[in-house]
């Protein structure tokens, strides 16, 4: 780049930023860096008005904040426009598997319905498919909610996304599917910005998840727990703090209800059972889940995986947004945490077969999702009071929806 050229670049940097010093680089990285401090409060105006006087140059400014205290701006050249979504029919592939997947789940087998010899019944189900539905509705219905929440948010700001992937699970996923996913194309203007798609997912999937859970579990009925009928598995579900309040909502008591606790205390035997899932109590009364409150629990399940406070997930956008860089922090005490809650089991039960595998399983998703994270163009700006509030609320959402042991099965 001319140092005509340069010097109109400044002449427009000046106009927001007091530059106390200028440094061409390598334009591979960044063709010009600006060290000083920003001339008004209003970061997000000051980068609007750069972004729109050097977009003629084909440059895009990025904001960012100094070791030495300094602000700085680099004008890096701009990325081309990403290539949009063509093959819509993927997602719609995907979309219509997912659902068919859900519908064979959601099908309840009752025990003469499996042979003698236990073998599976998988003509029982495709027969029967179709009395699937509430299930797959109550359940598509908040993954597409969680999705199309973010889809929205990237839409509003003119993030390029893509549509909403949906990952079908038959016969390997308790819920027939490993969830959905959208894909930013395009890199977030702004830590709000950031901030908003990371929240939005979560928020609109609440707002479905609650009142299927409360459905779901106004159509359940206690019962007690038996084993599984022979040729057969079963499960039950973990219990978040949440969870467990609600159910005692609708039914009046903690639950599961075990016929005796060991002779240990209230108290003690419900941290126990919290954070281990042992030992199972037969004979005990619990909520025998219609398929509604199940996709209910799974929907808490799935939004509280999501606001894990690390990384590229919903809740690594939000610890970004209110902790900037030291959001790194809590990558390691999230990896320190899972394998715990992997080892917890089998010291309070003494057993190694209580061993919690599935954890291990999200240490090595968070290494691949949660040690990088997406940073704004602008990273001055930070979250208004407003937004912070919200983002203190959602690690609070965290911790009542998180489920030390998602399922255990017998």
């Amino acid at each position: 780049m001319s140092l005509p050229e340069t010097d109109l670049l400044t002449s427009h940097v000046s106009k927001i930023f007091r530059v106390d010093d200028v440094t061409a680089g390598d334009p591979r990285e960044w063709i010009v860096r600006y060290r000083g401090q920003l001339l008004g409060e209003d970061s997000v105006a000051a980068y609007d008005q750069l972004a729109d006087a050097v977009r003629g140059f084909n440059l895009t400014p990025l904001f960012r904040k100094g070791e030495d205290g300094r602000q700085v701006i680099f004008l890096v050249q701009s990325l081309a426009a990403p290539r949009m979504n063509t093959r819509v029919y993927i997602n719609l592939i995907l979309f219509i598997l997912t659902i068919i997947s859900m519908l064979l789940t959601g099908v309840e087998i009752p025990p003469s319905a499996v042979p003698s010899d236990g073998s599976f019944p998988f003509s029982y189900l495709l027969l029967n498919i179709l009395s699937g539905w509430p299930f797959a509705l109550s359940m598509m219905g908040i993954l597409f909610a969680h999705e199309m929440g973010h889809y929205i948010a990237c839409r509003i700001y003119k993030v390029p996304a893509t549509l909403p992937y949906f990952l079908p699970a038959p016969m390997i996923s308790p819920l027939g599917t490993f969830g959905a996913f959208i894909a930013m194309r395009g890199i977030p203007k702004n830590k709000r910005v950031l901030f908003d798609v990371g929240v939005a997912g979560p928020i609109a999937g609440l707002i479905v998840a609650l009142p299927v859970l409360f459905i779901g579990l106004s159509l359940s009925q206690l019962g007690p727990i038996q084993h599984a009928p022979s040729g057969m598995s079963g499960f039950l579900e973990g219990n978040s703090i949440f969870y467990l309040l609600s159910k005692y909502m609708v039914f009046g008591q903690l639950l599961p209800a075990p016929v005796s606790t060991g002779g240990l205390s209230q108290a003690v035997y419900w941290v126990q059972y919290f954070f281990s899932g042992s030992p199972i109590p037969f004979g005990g009364m619990d909520v025998q889940l219609h398929s509604v409150a199940l996709a209910g629990w799974a929907g808490l399940l799935v939004t509280a995986l999501n606001l894990i406070p690390v990384g590229t997930l919903d809740g690594g956008h939000v610890a970004y947004g209110l902790f900037g860089d030291k959001a790194r922090k809590i990558f390691p005490f999230a990896i320190g945490a899972l394998i715990a809650l992997s080892v917890l089991p089998s010291l309070l039960t003494f057993s190694l077969e209580s061993f919690n595998f599935s954890w291990l399983l999200w240490v090595f998703i968070l290494y691949w999702l949660g040690n990088v994270r997406t940073q704004p163009l602008d990273d001055i700006t930070e979250l208004d009071p407003s937004r912070r509030v919200l983002g203190f609320v959602m690690l609070i959402v965290f911790v009542l929806l998180f489920t030390p042991i998602p399922m255990v099965a017998y």
